[in-house]
């Protein structure tokens, strides 16, 4: 169920294991790029079917402006939040990451955070959806105009008013259980004390190390992060022993033991049922060992010589008992202690440095310097940074870093301050702020936040420094006139990129596809940087999807009160409220080839770019696609969890998002959802095939017959094979073997299905195949992976036995339109009345056949029946059972639907799949947990959401600019680790062909209403001899039919509309056609697409 679209699997660079690396002491310039490895591309595939100031001694909840929350709704929310309760349905996404007991921790938290300017804000956010206790926001800063550039909880009428106190009410919307406070004095002990994590933006070094003193004493996390133009710092202290309990946050590994070797360096092996992804050093326990079972004492053991199916125990088992069969090997998740030095410390011996970007492995340590030396030279100038472009004062800077250089120890000390000018550039563009740096950092130390909170994954150690100089222009352009402010809100970004590229952002058109989670992030980072915002600019947000109450968790411009609405509609609304100037339509089209009419050839011709902000590889290859065919630039990202790719496609000088795809994911057999399960993801996928057959596609079908009974019936005698029978025993379930009139049916109804799926078919099984059954090799039957089931005898003293008769009654009376009585959700009756449904004891048959092939695609039990014979006699019966209905009766079919825990749907799956497990002695799971897995939820959280929109919005500079392939970058990282891992995109494949040359991006337009013999010879003058020419599935031309001579005089045009069946629409000039050409020693050439614009 891991939704990952990767590509090709050329490994990562090898350091990237050790995303760290020591400050070097720099001897020359750098070797260059490394050569650019394939980056893993993570994305989504969820289904898209279905929001006055206080001083610190008197701090007080913000509350400038009312929230629009139910007072009723913000009582619960309260309640829930003070018991420690978590509200699942509004963070299933955000439990999927970080589990229960950390979403525990961070619900008792409380952060401080100071400094609201863009970076702040963005923070704020982030944490405060997470779901940490308090949030305090401290400011002692008033609002000026270009504030705006960055701060979306901002506005011109907030500009003379304290930042903090400005925003607070806004953020405290984004989630009524996080109490929200504002402290406008000067930060102190005192506030400082009154929190577990202190985050520190825009302070001064000198301040900053007075307040990581005091935190690190007092055992209180100290984060201190900055982003000035297009450059970054971020530093973490949590203190002298600081405990990680889960470095990764990656489930634990398991592997199915096969043999386990009596030796001293004893060898285990596994089945070849998955692939071992252990590693060698790694802990694991033993359980289930039949034989040795030494092994099941619950003891680590240390494994080496890690293998595909194999491992080696450091561990002498020559005197254990022989190994017999069975046993799980789990991987033991160990924790970590970090021991964090001080910020006083740190800044001068930095240590290491958390590397982005492998063509800058000498940057770090001159962005640590250039960020003391910034620091040197606002004390000097009383607070103020280097003037924008100004020459002088980047010299100014640039001697401050010579100084703190040339003092520094030898093991510190940098050859050269200033390697290819950036630190002359740092200085002419660090009083600008931009706001894909706030978003991208903002989602990074948010990330650190929740582990200072958790423990849950690694934290940062202690370093990290980001540039993106490749997301400004030349520098010879940044002169003092060109990054001169204007007066207005975008004048913190004009100090980075200019006014000329100001004004090109303001004049773009954009096609955003998506507002969900990333959607939400890119409507506010445009809105912030003025795309579109001109006169001349616009940008369509299509989605046509409505908001749920799990979307409030991550996609933050929605609120309560948006739950039901389009996400398109209410995220354009919020974005004009950032910026009233932003050019913005919403649409609620799904973009595909049915919406071709809507989304038509003017359309995307018209276009400058188009952000992709999608949830599923289907859509994401579409619209790809169509950016190939009209050469238009596309931004593509995605998120899973902590980790977030984005991928750079440039017309002609990059691969596009299809060059490469995933292998299908492994799917289990059969045979081993059906009677072989060996883990709880194949009993909640049987549990929700289960699920999906009895409330869904059974009443489905049987209201297909009753919509159309007479076309029904003709079609199932025409069709007469199995499916067909299936279909009808389907409709015959529904209205003839299990029809209910009265809930007590509909119990009665559950009661028995419980004892056909876990009593009766697994005594069969057991019956059929004995413990010691063998194979027709000799060999055991029941051996690895296979688990020998046992069947359940029901028990109304089972708890979880009338949970799953409730459900599935209640769902049956659903279906059937019948009211649930009161007396159904009182435990006692409930079971009273599950007594007197009548079982009858079931007796094992012989010379019944159990599918036991894994290739096998259809059951055992279905094969050799006369299909037609039994569909002729249930359509009889269905026929004279149908007379009694009246002609507008219908079954509710029931939809699977995760997010609402009132709907009894989940309760089913999870209480069914739990069955199973117990039949098969597997781990039972929680209900949240099958949500999950059955639900197929995407694990998603803001702060990655956030990093990863910032990324694309600085590549979005380096498309306006017509930046070169070199200075592009396609992103892996993953919070949990940290780990950043940036590459130069692929260049797309090049073909040649004597004078011809052309790439994907390549289509070949003949101007003219061609014949076919006119097309043939246009290729013959170029030495290709087209001999094949079809038009989407129809053939057109091909040289091996002689008939198709007959149509050489013929116009394409009316050929393709004749035999193809192409409908052209008016508006469009041109069709499409492949050809298939060989050259003069008949090797075959693949020629680009053919446009014919015949209009």
């Amino acid at each position: 169920l891991t939704p990952l679209h990767s590509s090709r699997s050329t490994p990562l660079h090898s350091t990237l294991l050790t995303p760290y690396t020591r400050a070097p002491t720099i001897n020359g310039k750098s070797s260059g790029r490394p050569s650019a490895p394939r980056l893993h591309q993570w994305f989504m595939t969820a289904a898209a079917t279905k929001r006055g100031s206080a001083s610190a001694a008197t701090a007080s909840p913000a509350a400038a402006k009312k929230p629009r929350t139910d007072s009723k709704e913000t009582a619960a929310v309260a309640a829930m939040a003070s018991s420690g309760e978590i509200d699942e349905d509004l963070h299933s996404r955000q439990l999927a990451v970080y589990g229960r007991e950390s979403m525990r921790r961070l619900a008792g938290a409380s952060v401080l955070i100071s400094g609201l300017q863009g970076l702040g804000a963005e923070l704020a956010k982030n944490v405060i959806l997470a779901g940490v206790k308090a949030v305090t926001l401290h400011d002692t800063t008033a609002v000026v105009l270009s504030d705006l550039g960055a701060q979306f909880y901002l506005t011109a009428a907030d500009v003379g008013a304290n930042r903090a106190a400005a925003c607070a009410a806004k953020l405290q919307e984004l989630n009524p259980a996080v109490l929200v406070t504002v402290v406008t004095d000067e930060i102190s002990d005192e506030l400082c004390a009154k929190h577990q994590v202190v985050v520190c933006t825009e302070m001064s070094t000198a301040k900053a190390v007075a307040v990581d003193a005091f935190c690190h004493s007092k055992g209180i996390a100290f984060i201190r992060g900055d982003v000035r133009g297009v450059f970054g710092s971020l530093f973490c202290d949590f203190g002298p022993g600081f405990n990680v309990l889960d470095t990764d946050g990656e489930e634990a590994h398991t592997c199915i033991i096969a043999s386990v070797s009596n030796d001293a360096v004893p060898l285990v092996t596994c089945v070849d049922d998955e692939r071992v992804e252990l590693q060698d050093g790694m802990k694991i326990t033993f359980t289930e060992v039949r034989g040795m079972t030494q092994l099941n004492d619950g003891k680590p053991r240390t494994i080496k010589n890690v293998k595909a199916y194999s491992f080696q125990l450091e561990e002498d088992t020559s005197a254990y008992d022989a190994y017999t069969g069975g046993g799980i090997a789990t991987q033991v998740k160990e924790s970590k202690v970090l021991a964090f030095k001080t910020l006083a410390a740190s800044m001068e011996d930095p240590g290491e440095f958390l590397l982005s970007d492998f063509s800058k492995l000498e940057r770090s340590p001159v962005l640590h310097l250039g960020f003391k030396a910034l620091d040197a030279f606002t004390a000097k100038s009383g607070g103020a940074f280097p003037r924008p472009g100004n020459t002088e004062d980047a010299a100014a800077m640039v001697a401050a870093a010579t100084a703190i250089n040339d003092a520094a120890t030898a093991g510190n000390k940098l050859d050269d301050v200033n390697p290819d000018g950036i630190m002359t550039l740092f200085a002419k563009t660090s009083s600008g702020y931009l706001s894909p740096m706030a978003a991208m950092f903002g989602g990074v130390m948010g990330q650190e936040v929740v582990k200072a909170c958790t423990g849950k994954f690694h934290p940062l150690h202690q370093w990290f420094y980001f540039d993106s100089v490749e997301s400004l222009p030349k520098p010879e352009l940044l002169t003092e006139a060109e990054v001169s402010p204007e007066g207005g809100r975008y004048d913190s970004q004009i100090a980075c990129i200019g006014r000329t590229l100001q004004r090109k952002l303001e004049s773009r058109k954009v096609f955003l596809v998506g507002a969900g989670a990333l959607g939400c992030e890119f409507i506010k980072n445009f809105a912030l940087m003025g795309l579109c915002c001109g006169n001349d600019g616009a940008v369509t947000v299509t989605d046509d999807d409505v908001i749920e109450k799990s979307n409030l968790s991550r996609q933050f411009l929605f609120r309560n009160w948006h739950i039901g609405q389009a996400k398109s509609t209410c995220a354009t609304n919020a974005a004009k409220a950032i910026n009233a100037d932003f050019n913005v339509t919403a649409l609620q089209n799904r973009v595909s080839p049915e919406t071709e009419n809507v989304f038509n050839d003017a359309y995307w011709q018209g276009l400058d770019v188009v952000v992709n902000a999608l949830d599923n590889v289907n859509a994401r290859l579409y619209v790809d696609s169509r950016c190939v065919y009209f050469g238009v630039p596309l931004l593509e990202s995605g998120t899973l969890g902590t980790k977030c790719n984005t991928q750079m496609v440039v017309p002609h000088m990059t691969e596009n998002y299809g060059a490469s795809r995933d292998p299908p994911e492994k799917s289990a057999p059969m045979c081993t959802l059906h009677s072989f399960p060996h883990n709880i993801d194949h009993c909640l996928t049987w549990a929700r095939s289960e699920f999906e057959g009895m409330f869904e596609k059974t009443p489905g079908e049987a209201n297909a017959y009753l919509a159309k009974p007479e076309e029904y019936a003709a079609a199932a005698r025409t069709a007469g094979d199995a499916q067909a029978r299936e279909n009808v025993e389907k409709a015959a379930e529904c209205l003839l073997t299990s029809r209910c009139a009265t809930y007590e049916e509909c119990l009665a109804w559950a009661r028995l299905r419980f004892q056909d799926s876990f009593h009766d078919k697994i005594a069969q099984l057991v019956f059929t195949f004995p413990e010691d059954a063998a194979t027709s090799t000799g060999s055991p039957f029941w051996s690895a992976p296979k688990r020998f089931p046992h069947a359940l005898d029901f028990s109304n003293a089972d708890a979880t036995h009338l949970q799953l008769m409730r459900a599935m009654a209640n769902l049956k009376a659903e279906v059937h339109g019948l009211e649930r009585p009161a007396w159904a959700a009182d435990d006692a009756k409930l079971a009273a009345a599950i007594a007197q449904v009548p079982v009858v004891k079931f007796q094992p048959k012989s010379g019944v056949k159990i599918e036991t092939d894994p290739k096998a695609t259809a059951a055992a039990s279905s094969m050799g029946m006369d299909d037609e014979a039994i569909i002729e006699d249930l359509l009889g019966k269905l026929e004279a059972v149908r007379a009694g209905f009246k002609g507008d009766y219908r079954l509710g079919a029931i939809t699977f639907e995760k997010d609402d825990d009132a709907n009894f749907h989940m309760d089913a799956i999870a209480g069914l799949s739990n069955m199973r497990a117990r039949n098969y002695s597997i781990q039972e799971i929680d209900k949240l947990k099958a949500k999950l897995i059955a639900g197929r939820i995407i694990p998603a959280i803001a702060t990655t959401t956030a990093m990863a929109t910032g990324l694309v919005c600085l590549e979005l500079y380096k498309v306006l600019n017509g930046a070169p392939i070199e200075s592009y970058r396609n992103t892996f990282a993953n919070l949990a680790l940290p780990l950043f891992a940036m590459a130069e995109p692929i260049a797309p494949k090049q073909f040649k062909f004597k004078e011809l040359a052309w790439s994907l991006w390549d289509r070949w337009i003949l101007e003219g209403d061609f014949t076919v013999k006119e097309l043939l010879d246009w290729f013959e003058a170029k030495g290709l001899t087209a001999y094949s020419v079809s038009c989407g599935q129809s053939l057109i031309y091909n040289n091996i039919f002689p008939k198709h001579k007959e149509r050489m005089d013929k116009k394409v045009s009316d050929l393709v509309q004749t035999v193809a069946k192409l409908e052209i629409p008016a508006d469009r000039r041109h069709f499409d056609i492949v050809v298939a050409c060989e050259d003069e020693e008949g090797e075959d050439i693949d020629v680009p697409l053919v446009s014919i614009q015949f209009r």
